[in-house]
């Protein structure tokens, strides 16, 4: 069973503590693509969510295919997580307005506009690195 809520405290704290999570998502052609993001947070026990600010490369991967990856690394904290799952976008509704009002100022302060989309994953496994659990959804 995953609740995620157990995350929260390294995750939604990375870019402030210097580590930012990577996300993953593949394009239509196939080729993978890895970024930083730092707004990446706990949504809930079964959601991580992130605020997409550029629009750019993983937004246009995320419409043709809802399969990321998301990878959180913090050798002090020995905490080593990967995250698997299912992305939708929120362009203009509710959930888009609960991830921007939780989303961390500098990512907000990039995005003056506020032209950003919210996107929630829902994630089917985790796993824990440094010798931690495997975890997947039942």
């Amino acid at each position: 069973m995953i609740d995620l809520t157990e995350y929260a405290d390294a995750v939604n704290e990375g870019l402030a503590q210097g580590t930012p999570c990577v996300l993953s998502t593949v394009g239509k052609d196939g080729m993978p693509n890895l970024g930083l993001k730092g707004s990446v947070l706990v949504f809930d026990k079964d959601h991580l969510a992130y605020w997409e600010r550029t629009r750019k490369q993983h937004f246009e991967n995320v419409q043709g295919s809802d399969q990321v990856a998301i990878l959180y690394v913090s050798f002090p904290k020995q905490k080593y997580l990967r995250f698997f799952g299912k992305a939708e976008l929120h362009e203009s509704d509710d959930i888009r307005q609960k991830i921007m009002d939780r989303t961390v100022a500098p990512e907000l302060e990039r995005d003056p506009e506020r032209k950003g989309v919210g996107v929630l994953v829902r994630v089917d496994k985790v796993i824990e690195g440094f010798g931690g659990a495997t975890k997947t959804r039942d």
